[in-house]
């Protein structure tokens, strides 16, 4: 006994041609790839976040070690000293300070940026903490450092160079980013570190009391595992598709082929 051919279904939709079915496809296969790339990327960034998180804690919290000199500066590398902890002496060049605009907890408001002489005669730049918009007068010019040797602890950072959106402006006098290399040249320092340290806070400094050092921020979201998740799944969602466009399509066909011409 044979069975009955499906029923007719004016309904029903026509049969995809080859050129709508590779295109659909190509479309599928882009997919799936990009969204597997963007998974297998956000690996490698959970990856390089945690390690990096892992790496900031350990250096933060251990005691200052003296900052690198001359002698070290061609090794350093982001990887290998950014975020340590460490220690320098020597006397401030109060005139050779600079405001980097900022936005903080505190408020909006300036870095202030100012050159540290060492005995060996070497230059490092010190951001000295954190103060608001009217702590320096309309011309920029800030109140001076105090004189007399210090010892100065902190984080060591890595230069930064111009934003993307906020470029500096040396001819003006504007900054946005800590850029060692080209705060130096407006300021006319040589024999300047490739590093500059960001303050620790003082101890026994009241709150209103400026510049507010130890502001470094030394904690960063990590949501990278929701991201691959999110795009592993989109990815798992294209194969779904696409294994239910095949087989509409092959139920589809094979119910033509039972029907007849």
């Amino acid at each position: 006994m044979h069975d009955n051919p499906p029923p007719f279904d004016e309904n029903e939709r026509h049969l995809r041609g080859p050129l709508a079915l590779s295109l659909l496809a190509l479309l599928g296969l882009v997919l799936f790839a990009s969204f597997v790339a963007l998974g297998t990327w956000q690996v490698h960034r959970l990856a390089w976040k945690t390690a990096l998180i892992a790496r900031v804690d350990q250096r933060v919290h251990a005691a200052p070690v003296a900052a690198p000199g001359p002698a070290d500066w061609a090794g350093i590398t982001a990887a290998n000293a950014e975020y340590r902890h460490v220690r320098l002496s020597g006397s401030w060049l109060g005139n050779r300070q600079i405001r980097v605009w900022t936005a903080t907890d505190a408020g909006s408001g300036y870095w202030i940026l100012t050159a540290l002489r060492r005995d060996d005669g070497s230059i490092v730049l010190v951001n000295r903490g954190f103060a608001p918009e009217g702590w320096c007068d309309l011309k920029g010019d800030c109140p001076a450092p105090p004189g007399g040797e210090v010892t100065v602890t902190g984080l060591l950072r890595i230069s930064e160079p111009s934003g993307l959106f906020r470029h500096n402006d040396p001819a003006s006098d504007t900054w946005y980013t800590r850029d060692v290399a080209a705060v130096a040249q407006a300021r006319g320092l040589q024999d300047v570190a490739p590093y500059f340290v960001d303050a620790d806070a003082a101890a026994g400094t009241a709150a209103a009391e400026w510049p507010r050092g130890g502001m470094t921020v030394i904690h960063f979201p990590n949501h990278h595992l929701n991201y691959l998740i999110t795009w592993y799944v989109l990815a798992l969602m294209v194969l779904g598709a696409a294994g239910y466009v095949a087989r509409d399509e092959w139920r589809l066909r094979k119910r033509r082929n039972l029907r007849g011409p």
